[in-house]
């Protein structure tokens, strides 16, 4: 995980970036506290080492704004971390600390094309969902399934499109809770990709245009049977309980002020 910095980028003007301008009419955009962002971070860190998890901070990306989300740089498919592509120039510091000591890892890079952690989800032990958002793309998703290979994962990587334009990332819109078990915002998702969910998933859990603008599909799963979700998500962690979960709370409504929750403000290094 990584604390919060100032939040820089203009969200509104003549020198808001194209993408971003997409972005702002599927999700909420508002400068946020860093402080008020820290404390509900360091609330988060508290309950993942109480429930065994080892928690580690990275230093500072100088200069930028959403280091607070650093499920973005990297992404672990089974055995190994895999270096995301960022889409956007401002964020390329992000990444490069990954090669600080107190990771000891060492991430695998791709060939080319842009892909980001916030666009994949692993569903089952046989495939990789890659959301072609405003920030991955289909050679992102190639140069994935070509590294996969290399690395003897035998995955079929699946490209998840969506109905519209603005998507920041796959897992505001999908959230893979449990086994076979799945919240989805059907309506960014096409006609075919919806009945690909049906068939590949036993349950889905859908949530409301409102929920998931409220980033309330972002949500963390830190057990098969345990799912960590944001304060103000009733109805949500209602149906999750529904389900035979554990449903774990914490106030995370400052941080949701830009798209990204619980789960983008986490990156596991290890899948086990």
């Amino acid at each position: 995980m990584r604390h919060a910095g100032a939040f820089t980028r203009p969200l509104d003007g003549p020198d808001v970036h194209p993408v971003l301008a997409r972005q702002q009419a599927t999700s909420s955009w508002d400068a946020y506290d860093p402080a008020a962002v820290r404390a509900q971070q360091d609330q988060l860190i508290g309950l993942l080492r109480d429930r065994g998890t080892d928690v580690v901070l990275l230093p500072a990306a100088h200069g930028c704004s959403t280091q607070h989300y650093p499920r973005d740089i990297a992404f672990a498919v089974d055995h190994v971390l895999f270096r995301a592509r960022l889409n956007s120039v401002h964020r390329l510091p992000e990444a490069d600390v990954l090669t600080d000591p107190a990771l000891d890892v060492q991430p695998v890079g791709l060939t080319r094309g842009t892909i980001e952690g916030g666009d994949v989800l692993l569903p089952d032990t046989a495939r990789v969902l890659v959301g072609l958002s405003e920030e991955t793309s289909r050679d992102g998703m190639a140069a994935l399934q070509e590294a996969l290979a290399r690395h003897g994962i035998d995955r079929e990587v699946v490209p998840v499109p969506f109905a519209v334009k603005g998507i920041v990332h796959l897992d505001d819109h999908l959230a893979v809770v449990a086994p076979g078990t799945a919240l989805i915002h059907r309506e960014v998702f096409t006609a075919d990709q919806n009945r690909w969910f049906d068939a590949h998933f036993d349950h889905l859990i859908p949530v409301t245009d409102a929920e998931a603008r409220g980033v309330q599909v972002n949500v963390l799963a830190i057990a098969p049977t345990t799912v960590i979700v944001a304060a103000g998500s009733d109805r949500i962690a209602a149906a999750l309980a529904a389900r035979g979960l554990e449903v774990l709370t914490v106030d995370f409504s400052e941080v949701t002020r830009i798209p990204g929750s619980l789960r983008c403000t986490t990156l596991p290094l290890l899948r086990t």
